[in-house]
């Protein structure tokens, strides 16, 4: 068992760049696929990114394409979202998920697949 450690958020301008990270203390860092995903009061939280164990393999949603980058790096058992041209509407807390699986290549894209979540960490992007 795991448990992700976000950390990283903060209040920025629209146009600024920002970068969060997330921790997971695990000797097999490799068997787990990544995810970023943000909530806002009121609303469902909704899929922003995932990258495979390798690291081969990532995904995007629309809203963010383009503009965020997801990494991760192996000897830090640490995953990034690096967010460029930030904008009002990305205001929200931001969530770091873990998958465990021996399917490194897989990139899961919806809540239900994964097992580990952290506390989240607020962004705030304001006009």
């Amino acid at each position: 068992q795991v448990q992700p450690v976000e950390s990283g958020g903060g209040l920025v301008q629209a146009g600024d760049s920002l970068r969060i990270s997330c921790e997971v203390s695990s000797p097999v860092f490799s068997n787990y696929a990544m995810g970023w995903f943000r909530q806002i009061p009121g609303k469902e939280r909704e899929f922003v990114a995932s990258i495979s164990g390798t690291g081969e393999n990532m995904i995007y949603a629309d809203a963010v394409k383009g503009r965020f980058t997801i990494s991760r790096d192996r000897a830090k058992m640490t995953v990034y979202l690096q967010m460029t041209s930030l904008k009002t509407e990305d205001t929200a807390v931001y969530y770091c998920a873990a998958k465990y699986t021996l399917r490194t290549i897989v990139t899961p894209t919806t809540l239900h697949e994964y097992d580990y979540w952290g506390q989240g960490t607020q962004v705030t992007v304001s006009s």
